[in-house]
This record gives structure tokens, C-alpha cells and sequence, in this order.
């Protein structure tokens, strides 16, 4: 029936950070699910390939939220060794999920980017809201930046 659709609500967060490593090393070691235990709080067991992924893999992550456990079935929508990584979900709770990792030269260090877009969210954000996703994501960039500084990188 016309005018039954319910109010959704489009979301997008950017977030970057200098590291000083090649932007291939940066995007390798994001764009393999297996490292995100390591940098991102809510994410604690993953089953993928130990490899970075690209376009076409898909991968099974469980993840904590204030209401229990969430299982995320992610499906990488594109990639480009070296430049970016795109993986998407769908949750009950907030719809599409899409998560992209951006990697650029600048100077002596690399700009990772990592954005965050809901394009549907069943309810809007609150300011509560963007704030703690703020405080996640930068200290997921700062376990980024110091994990990848401090990796030794075989060829890199």
C-alpha cells in the first residue's frame, strides 16, 4: 500500500589517520578480516581466509553490541590492491552496513580512510551516538596506525 513505507535514515562517518607505511601494507593488513580483532573493539571472532580479501569473498564476523552478539555475513563489493577496499553487510538492527578503506600517498606517510555509511538506518543518529562512534573509530585508527608501523612486513 502506498505511504505504509517506514522512515529510514541515511548515515555516513569518515574517519583518517597518517601511518607511515606504504599504502599497500595498510590496505593488506585492514582488508584481511582476521586483523580486525585487533583494532576493532566490538569485533571478536571472524571466519575468512587469512589473506586479504577481494571483490567476489565473502566472511562471517561475530560482533558485540549493547544487546548481546550479532553475526555479520560481509560480501567485499570491490577492491583495487593498494587504493581500496569496500565490504557490505545487512543487519536487522541497522539496516546495510557498507564499510569502505581508502589508502593515498601523502608526503612520507599513507592517509588511510576508513568511512562508515548506513544508507537506510531504521532510526536516525543522535549526537550520544556519533560521539561514541567517533571515540571507536579513533582508537581503531590508532591501533591501525601502531599495529601496522610496528609489523614487519615481509618484502615491504
Amino acid at each position: 500500500m502506498p505511504g505504509t513505507e517506514e522512515q529510514t535514515y541515511a548515515f555516513e562517518r569518515r574517519h583518517d589517520i597518517l601511518v607511515t607505511a606504504e599504502p599497500g601494507q595498510i590496505l593488506d593488513y585492514v582488508s584481511n578480516p582476521n586483523s580486525w580483532p585487533e583494532w576493532i573493539t566490538a569485533s571478536h571472532h571472524i571466519e575468512s581466509a587469512d589473506r586479504p580479501l577481494v571483490k567476489g569473498d565473502s566472511f562471517r564476523e561475530l560482533w558485540h553490541t549493547k544487546t548481546g552478539e550479532a553475526v555479520l555475513n560481509w560480501r567485499v563489493t570491490d577492491s583495487a590492491p593498494g587504493r581500496l577496499w569496500i565490504g557490505e553487510t545487512q543487519t536487522p538492527f541497522l539496516g546495510k552496513i557498507i564499510v569502505r578503506y581508502d589508502v593515498e600517498r601523502v608526503g612520507g606517510q599513507t592517509r588511510f580512510t576508513r568511512t562508515l555509511l548506513n544508507p537506510a538506518r531504521p532510526k536516525p543518529v543522535t549526537p550520544q551516538m556519533i560521539a561514541a562512534i567517533d571515540q571507536e573509530a579513533k582508537a581503531s585508527l590508532e591501533n591501525i596506525k601502531r599495529n601496522v608501523e610496528n609489523k614487519e612486513f615481509i618484502g615491504g
